[in-house]
């Protein structure tokens, strides 16, 4: 699942990273690159505790939507892949029915041919939207 990030630096400061979509979620790092990393691991760390609280996943919004907000201007919007699946608990085999024509339509928007985690975030998707 990708994130989208805002990395800014303000002179005689480290460079801060801000989680638009996760509210509460920022971190920091020397160096760009190590503000990446560590905004990997800040996610990571965010949605472990969404997990254990049972909350949702907030919805994530269309990254164009955070390149106009003029509270992410003068830095850099960046995405970070998550894989969820490595901090949402045990992995449980499911055995589903999909007609063949919708799964050819899955399977052009699945990265490197992993249809579960389409789906899943699919799930998240759609949740986060009809939230109980």
């Amino acid at each position: 699942m990708q994130f989208p990030i805002f990395i800014h630096k303000d002179e005689n400061s480290d460079y801060g990273v801000i989680v638009p979509d996760l509210p509460g979620c920022f971190s920091a790092g020397g160096t760009m690159e190590e503000a990446i990393h560590n905004a990997h691991e800040a996610i990571e760390c965010h949605l472990e505790g969404l997990f254990s609280d049972n909350e949702p996943i907030p919805l994530k919004k269309d990254i164009e939507q955070h390149l106009e907000d003029p509270d992410f201007q003068g830095g850099v919007l960046a995405l970070v892949d998550v894989d969820i699946s490595k901090i949402a608990g045990k992995t449980i085999r499911i055995n589903i029915s999909v007609p063949e024509r919708f799964l050819k339509q899955i399977d052009k928007y699945t990265h490197d041919g992993n249809r579960s985690g389409f789906l899943v975030d699919a799930a998240i998707d759609y949740m986060a939207q009809h939230q109980r």
